[in-house]
């Protein structure tokens, strides 16, 4: 029985001309039109569409709702379909463990099913998720990720410091991947501060010249901080120019000016997809990469489509998932909204503001929703704040549910009574009820937040159940 590689599975062509890249994406997302884009959305959603019917995942997803092969003839036809979430997944993988019924191996005659790259989910929402692909899904993602760091400016002569974690999740792999595939920089894969300690990332740095930080906003702030501990400046010691990031709602300035004015960039996506939406040069809002995805921003509540600016989740379709474990209306349960007015470069694509937290991470405490993530961002200018936080849902004897915000401060503890009631202002005053606050010194939430061990740190310890 003979093998088939990864690289005999691709048609690179095909793929280049499905989804551009560097030069060639700027000019195809200012210069193609809605109908274009539509037609070519429409072509690939119906082979995975048919990928899909393959698949016992489907079969049974979309029988239970009525749905039949021939019923779905087009991309009007995706709101009708029922859409599906994690404990969808989870649930297909206790049907059928290990690798569950969503990948479609048995839609591929014997011994013409592609390779497979398995990876995991963080487990930062629940048990960590299985995470399948195949060669034409993984490079896909891979270029859409390279395509979007180029978009945001980075160059040939880059040297690229990674601070996203390894072992079975899809992140450090697949951003290597990115960088060393499809581009000309230099990569350093350092991981998360458990696989290279903050001391030693930094000193790896400045020894190679970094220039474009990638990761989640809430280790590069902490390498900051560590780096000006250990009498190195960043800006100036470390020539950083450009960081690539996930910032929900974290204060751009602030990462900016901690690491001595680098431009910094947002992006969006998911493991079972990677890179969904990502800032251009323009920096206002996130462009969604429409040539490879089709989002939809639907109602926390009821999963119908939401108006222009209004908060839903975001519900993804994967125009490019035709091999391996299709992917038609996936609800992220990630929060956004989208951006109505037009593009400023002239870019064709949808725009959304992005990662406004998750609904099923939000707390409802007295009728309010509130989610957690966007606690750093209420605090940022705050005096005295560390930038570090953990929230707390509590019930009382009487069931009156309270919220409380343990946020670390660089102040000497006389002037902690005065800090907590100026913090509590704030959150009251934007959150809408009041936020219970208590302090404490710089670092001391870590181990709850596990900042240093997972790639998104904890910000909701739920007391309540």
């Amino acid at each position: 029985m003979s093998h088939q590689t990864y690289w005999q599975s691709l048609d690179y062509p095909a793929l280049v001309a499905d989804h551009p890249i560097g030069e060639a994406f700027t000019q195809f997302a200012t210069t193609t039109s809605r109908d274009e884009l539509r037609w070519r959305q429409n072509r690939l959603f119906l082979r995975c569409v048919d990928r899909a019917w393959k698949t016992p995942f489907y079969q049974r997803l979309w029988g239970a709702a009525g749905v039949q092969p021939g019923d779905i003839r087009s991309l009007d036809d995706l709101p009708g379909l029922p859409s599906f979430d994690k404990s969808d997944i989870m649930d297909s993988l206790e049907r059928q463990p290990p690798f569950g019924d969503f990948a479609g191996f048995e839609g591929y005659p014997e011994g013409q099913r592609p390779p497979v790259m398995l990876h995991t989910t963080s487990g930062t929402t629940g048990s960590p998720q299985v995470l399948l692909f195949g060669p034409k899904s993984r490079e896909v993602q891979n270029l859409l990720l390279a395509r979007n760091y180029q978009f945001q400016g980075l160059r040939p002569d880059d040297v690229i410091h990674s601070v996203y974690g390894h072992g079975m999740i899809n992140g450090g792999h697949y951003v290597r991947e990115a960088v060393t595939r499809w581009t000309s920089a230099t990569f350093l894969s350092a991981g998360t501060g458990v696989e290279t300690r903050s001391a030693q990332q930094v000193e790896v740095m400045k020894r190679f010249g970094a220039t474009v930080l990638v990761g989640f906003g809430d280790y590069l702030k902490k390498l900051a901080d560590t780096a000006l501990e250990m009498g190195i400046e960043p800006g100036r010691d470390i020539p950083v120019r450009l960081i690539s990031a996930h910032l929900g709602r974290e204060d751009r300035a602030a990462m900016e000016k901690a690491w001595g004015g680098a431009k910094c960039f947002d992006w969006y996506g998911v493991g079972d997809t990677g890179l969904i939406a990502g800032e251009g040069p323009d920096r206002d809002g996130l462009y969604v990469h429409e040539d490879a995805h089709y989002l939809e921003i639907c109602d926390i509540d009821t999963g119908a489509a939401v108006a222009p600016g209004e908060l839903g989740d975001m519900v993804v379709t994967c125009l490019f998932k035709d091999d391996l474990y299709p992917l038609i209306r996936f609800n992220t349960h990630d929060v956004t909204r989208a951006i109505p007015k037009p593009s400023s470069i002239d870019v064709v694509f949808q725009r959304i503001e992005g990662f406004l937290g998750r609904s099923d991470n939000m707390v409802k405490i007295r009728g309010i929703n509130i989610f957690p993530q966007g606690v750093g961002a209420m605090l940022e200018h705050a005096p005295a704040f560390a930038g570090e936080f953990i929230c707390r849902a509590r019930r009382d004897a009487t069931g009156r549910d309270s919220f409380a915000v343990t946020a670390e401060t660089t102040a000497d503890t006389s002037e902690w009574r005065d800090i907590a009631s100026f913090y509590g202002e704030i959150l009251k005053r934007k959150i809408g009820i009041e936020v219970e606050i208590e302090l404490a010194p710089k670092g001391a939430t870590a181990g709850l937040t596990q900042i240093d061990v997972r790639q998104k740190p904890i910000r909701l310890i739920d007391e309540r159940y």
